[in-house]
This record gives structure tokens, C-alpha cells and sequence, in this order.
């Protein structure tokens, strides 16, 4: 026997009209993203120019370690915490500043952001590359040698242009709480 067969409804006659809406907050949100801002003249400052000197020898230093055995030394570790953390936020930020995010976030109190970041990356890599030189011996690995002992220059040169940037910051910052 076979199963009954369910009678079929008619079909619909199709509309031809759609109806759309949009809140304002799509509608602006594709607005303000429609255009990206391009700050080319930020590369030609001196916080701009150190800020990619500190991302180019980052790069440097975890590069020289991270090709070595460095996992061996848990001081080389440090190092490379904080190289990577800070390269990696250095990015960051040179990506908000170049395309000009800042500008379209006033409520983010960007002065004292690039203080302290640029505050704590001094800081924290003057520390690094203290530790990176007093580690850097041939007693631990004759082979490493010239990577640390490389990566250990480097970090100095980045902690540079680390208080640099700081000092950018701080007369930034100090201007802006003055007025």
C-alpha cells in the first residue's frame, strides 16, 4: 500500500516590491569607513621615523634570538616576551597613527595612551636589554655567541628610540593638558 499523497497548496503570487531600512548606526558606520584616511607626512616625523626604527630593529633583536636555542635561558625568554610584545604594538599603533584611526575615536585620550605605552616599552626594554647583555656569554654557547651578543646592541639601539618616543609623547601630552 502506498503512504497518501498531501494535497498541494496554490502558490503565492510574488511580490515585487522589497523594503529595506538601516539604522543610523550602519548608515554612519558605512559612512565613516567608507574613506581611509592616509597619513603620509607622519613617516617624515620624528616620532615617525623612530617609531619604524623601533620596528625595524625589533625585528632585529627577537629575529637574532629567536634563531638560537634561546628557550634553553629563561632570560633570553624575557627578552623575547617583551621584543615581540612591544613589536607587535609598535605595529599597531603606527598602523592607527599612519591611517589616522585616532582621529575618528576622540574618546580615546590618545596623548596619554602613547605616553604610557611608549613609557612602559622604555622602560621594560631598558630592563631587557640589561638582562640580554649581562646573559650574553660564550660560557653558555659558544655557537650563540654573536646572535645574542648582536641581539644585545640592538636592544639598547630600540631602547633609544623608545625614550625618544617618550619624550615626543610627554611634550605631546604636556601640551595638551596646558591648554
Amino acid at each position: 500500500m502506498e503512504p497518501p499523497v498531501p494535497p498541494q497548496e496554490p502558490p503565492r503570487p510574488r511580490s515585487h516590491t522589497v523594503t529595506t531600512t538601516s539604522s543610523s548606526f550602519t548608515a554612519n558606520l558605512s559612512a565613516s569607513s567608507s574613506t581611509l584616511a592616509y597619513d603620509r607626512e607622519f613617516l617624515r616625523t620624528v616620532p615617525g621615523l623612530l617609531m619604524v626604527t623601533e620596528i625595524v630593529l625589533g625585528l632585529l633583536v627577537w629575529t637574532l634570538i629567536a634563531g638560537t636555542e634561546y628557550f634553553l635561558y629563561p632570560a633570553f625568554g624575557w627578552v623575547m616576551f617583551v621584543a615581540v610584545f612591544y613589536w607587535v604594538l609598535t605595529v599597531f599603533f603606527l598602523i592607527i597613527y599612519m591611517t589616522m584611526t585616532y582621529t575618528r575615536i576622540p574618546q580615546v585620550p590618545w596623548t596619554m595612551v602613547g605616553l604610557c605605552f611608549n613609557g612602559s616599552a622604555f622602560v621594560l626594554y631598558l630592563i631587557a636589554a640589561i638582562v640580554d647583555a649581562s646573559s650574553v656569554t660564550k660560557d653558555l654557547d659558544n655557537h650563540n655567541y654573536n646572535s645574542w651578543a648582536a641581539s644585545s646592541f640592538f636592544a639598547f639601539v630600540v631602547t633609544s628610540c623608545y625614550a625618544g618616543n617618550t619624550y615626543f609623547s610627554f611634550i605631546s601630552w604636556r601640551s595638551r593638558t596646558l591648554q
